[in-house]
């Protein structure tokens, strides 16, 4: 058992005063050992002492260099992209709202007009903005709108957004692409990704709706069932609901 040394303590015999040399001795070794390691690491640090400033110095020109992008380039980026996505909205919106030259307006939404950027020039000349990715939404909505499926599906793939609404509407528009280009199976598994993305009065009981209709085509009545079934219990108040016992009665029947 170790024995611990008080201040001016003496040995009473040779055994103690033994015991306490060796003590002394370990502890020398010891501290020895310490100097050594140490003086070791001194010197791997003065022979690599360049790689390791090279490193740091890598490091913090990579987040000066962030830092500084997003400050003086991304950010301004973003800003004026979203300066240029202002005047094609307003011919979407147009378009949206129009029961005449709806095709009109959504190319001028697309395309641009009068020295100002569409859609499209926003995605090409911003790509990688929050903006850019807006304009793929909305040029993907526009080409659905105007019946050119597989454009819109171009588009509409691009988009990702975190926002129940349009996150739902996005996936859900290339469900109905896909339906009107007559593939089912894939339009439906849109519908699921929409049903899945979010749940809210606004989108949830629309796709439901359209993934029950498009299940029954697929002879999956079960499943078509169970998105009717869904929209009466849970969306009763729903559009989609006010007819929604007679397709009920269709999944049931199997017809």
């Amino acid at each position: 058992m170790a024995t611990y040394k008080k201040r001016g303590f003496k040995p009473k015999n040779k055994a103690e005063q033994q015991q306490f040399d060796e003590q002394d001795s370990t502890t020398a070794e010891v501290f020895s050992t310490l100097d050594e390691s140490a003086s070791r690491s001194e010197a791997w640090v003065a022979k690599n002492q360049n790689y390791i400033l090279g490193f740091i110095g890598v490091i913090a020109v990579g987040v000066l260099g962030y830092l500084a992008y997003n400050q003086f380039v991304q950010a301004p980026k973003e800003e004026s992209a979203a300066n240029e996505l202002y005047y094609p909205q307003q011919y979407f919106d147009q378009a949206v709202n129009s029961t005449t030259a709806k095709d009109s307006l959504f190319n001028l939404a697309l395309n641009g007009a009068e020295g100002k950027y569409g859609f499209k020039d926003i995605i090409d000349e911003y790509s990688g903005t929050k903006a850019a990715n807006l304009a793929n939404y909305s040029a993907g909505m526009a080409y659905l709108n105007m019946n050119q499926y597989e454009e819109a599906i171009d588009y509409l793939e691009d988009f990702s957004s975190e926002d129940d609404i349009l996150g739902a509407l996005s996936k859900g528009g290339l469900g109905d692409a896909f339906m009107q280009l007559g593939q089912a199976a894939d339009a439906l598994g849109y519908y699921e990704q929409a049903l899945s993305h979010s749940t809210n009065e606004y989108t949830t009981p629309k796709f439901l709706y359209k993934a029950g209709v498009t299940a029954l085509e697929l002879n999956q009545n079960d499943k078509a069932l169970g998105y009717f079934q869904r929209i009466k219990d849970e969306f009763s108040k729903s559009e989609e609901a006010q007819t929604i016992d007679a397709f009920i009665g269709m999944a049931k029947s199997g017809k």
